[in-house]
C-alpha cells in the first residue's frame, strides 16, 4: 500500500506543474466559470441583427452562403456602409474597386471609415489588416482566397480549409469579427469542404428566387444565438429593403371571389405573418394526372390530398392539383396543412373563401386536425391585420385568455368541420 501511494504522489507532481505552466490551458470547474453576455455590435439592420441573435459578437466567424446573383455581396455592403461608426475593411477577391465604387454609389448610405481592398493572398490580406486595424473584416469570397502555405489553386478544399483556419485564428486573438462571403453550388450545399461550416462561428443563408423581389436570410448555424430567425428583404434598384411585417406585403392582392385561395397563419422562427397559400385543380388530360408544388414539400402535399380522398370522401384521383405559396416563399410550418386542403378544395368546388377567415392547423393522416405551437402569436397577428375569423385546433387555447380578443375564434377537430365553416 506504502508503494502505491508513493507512485500516486510522484504522478500527481509530474502532471500538475505540466498544467499550471505559463500559456497551457488546464482544467476549471464549471461552477467557477462567470457567466456573461457577449458584447455585441448592432449592424443596424434590425433583420440582419435579429438573425445572429442579436447584433455580431466580436472575434466571431461569420459565413453567408447563396447563389450567385442572389444579393449576397449587396447586402453586405449595404450593412458596411451603415456602419458610420465603426472602422470597416471590405476584401473583394472577385470585383474592383470600380465595380464597388458604383455599387455604393446606387445606395443612400455613405460609411466615411470604409476601407476596400482588392486582394486574394492571405498573406497581404492580413498584412493590410494590421495596419489598417478594422472593427469588421469582410472577405468576398472565401473562394477566391489563397493561401502560399498550399500549393494548390484558389477554391480547392485544401486551400478553403486552411484559409478558413488561419482567419478563425485572426478573429478570435484579435477580437475582430469577420464576414465570409460562400458561393452555393447546384446541390444546394456550400461551395468548398464541409468542414468550412464547422470551423465558422455562424453559418447564414441568403436565399429566395430571382425572378420574384423577396429575400429570406435564415440561420443554419449560430454558437451565439437561434438558428430559428428568420430575415426578410425586399430587392430594390437601390438595395435591399428591410421587410419588418411581411404578412402586408404578402397579403396586397385582392382575391375576391375567387376560388383556391386561402389565408394560413404561419410561422417562420418566431415571427408569425399570414402568407396566401393558392391551389388550382382541373381535370387531367393526360392518363397519369400532375402533382406540383412551388414553396411546399410536394410529399406532403400528396399526404394531404390522400387525406382529403379517404377521409373526407373527396375524389381527386383524376384531378391535376397545383400548389403554389405566393410570394416565392419557401414555408416548413406544418400549421398551413389547413390551409392548403382548403385551398384545394375550394378549387375543386369552384366556391370562394371569404377574405376574412384564415386558418391555421395541422392535419393528420386520420384527418384530425392537430394543435400548433404559438397559437396566441398567430390569432394576434391575424386580428391586427384586420380578419374577422381564425379557425384553429380544438383544444389549443390551454393558458389564452380569448375574451379580449375581436376576431372570432372557431375550433375544430376534424377537417369534415372546417369545411363545413368555409363552405357552409
Amino acid at each position: 500500500m506504502e508503494e502505491l501511494t508513493v507512485k500516486e504522489s510522484a504522478r500527481t507532481t509530474q502532471v500538475i506543474p505540466g498544467l499550471t505552466e505559463k500559456g497551457k490551458a488546464r482544467p476549471v470547474l464549471l461552477r467557477d466559470i462567470t457567466s456573461e453576455d457577449e458584447v455585441r455590435l448592432d449592424l443596424g439592420d434590425e433583420e440582419f441583427n435579429r438573425v445572429l441573435g442579436g447584433g455580431l459578437v466580436k472575434g466571431a466567424l461569420v459565413l453567408i452562403g447563396g447563389e450567385p446573383g442572389i444579393g449576397k455581396s449587396t447586402l453586405v455592403l449595404q450593412t458596411v456602409l451603415k456602419l458610420t461608426h465603426m472602422k470597416t475593411l471590405y476584401v473583394s477577391g472577385e470585383e474592383s474597386s470600380r465595380q464597388l465604387k458604383l455599387r455604393s454609389d446606387r445606395m443612400a448610405h455613405h460609411n466615411p471609415d470604409c476601407f476596400v481592398l482588392c486582394e486574394t493572398n492571405l498573406e497581404q490580406i492580413f498584412i493590410q489588416a494590421q495596419n489598417v486595424k478594422p472593427d469588421l473584416l469582410i472577405i468576398d469570397s472565401i473562394q477566391t482566397v489563397f493561401t502560399e502555405v498550399v500549393e494548390s489553386s484558389p477554391g480547392s478544399v485544401s486551400q478553403v480549409r486552411e484559409c478558413s483556419a488561419a482567419i478563425l485564428k485572426y478573429a478570435k486573438e484579435s477580437g475582430v469579427p469577420v464576414l465570409l462571403i460562400g458561393h452555393i453550388n447546384k446541390e444546394g450545399s456550400i461551395a468548398g469542404p464541409k468542414v468550412l461550416e464547422h470551423i465558422v462561428d455562424a453559418v447564414l443563408q441568403f436565399e429566395g428566387d430571382q425572378h420574384y423581389m423577396y429575400r429570406i436570410l435564415r440561420g443554419i448555424k449560430n454558437r451565439f444565438g437561434s438558428t430559428a430567425e428568420l430575415g426578410i428583404y425586399e430587392m430594390r434598384q437601390d438595395g435591399l429593403r428591410e421587410v419588418s411585417n411581411p404578412s402586408e406585403l404578402l397579403l396586397t392582392q385582392n382575391h375576391e371571389g375567387l376560388s383556391g385561395v386561402a389565408i394560413a397563419a404561419a410561422i417562420e422562427g418566431v415571427r408569425p405573418f399570414l402568407i396566401e397559400t393558392q391551389a388550382l385543380v382541373s381535370s387531367a388530360v393526360y392518363g397519369t394526372p400532375q402533382r406540383s408544388a412551388t414553396g411546399f414539400d410536394i410529399r406532403r402535399m400528396n399526404m394531404l390530398l390522400a387525406v382529403l380522398e379517404k377521409r373526407a370522401g373527396f375524389k381527386l384521383i383524376q384531378k391535376d392539383v397545383f400548389l403554389n405559396i405566393a410570394g416565392g416563399l419557401k414555408v416548413n410550418d406544418p400549421a398551413i396543412d389547413l390551409a392548403v386542403i382548403s385551398s384545394v378544395l375550394s378549387s375543386s368546388l369552384d366556391i370562394g373563401i371569404d377574405q376574412g377567415i384564415c386558418m391555421a392547423g395541422e392535419v393528420g393522416l386520420s384527418g384530425e386536425i392537430r394543435p400548433v405551437n404559438r397559437i396566441e402569436q398567430r390569432i394576434l397577428e391575424a386580428e391586427k391585420l384586420g380578419f374577422s375569423r381564425i379557425i384553429i385546433p380544438h383544444n389549443n387555447l390551454k393558458g389564452f385568455d380569448s375574451s379580449k380578443c375581436k376576431i372570432q375564434i372557431v375550433q375544430v377537430r376534424k377537417v369534415e368541420e372546417a369545411f363545413r365553416q368555409l363552405f357552409g
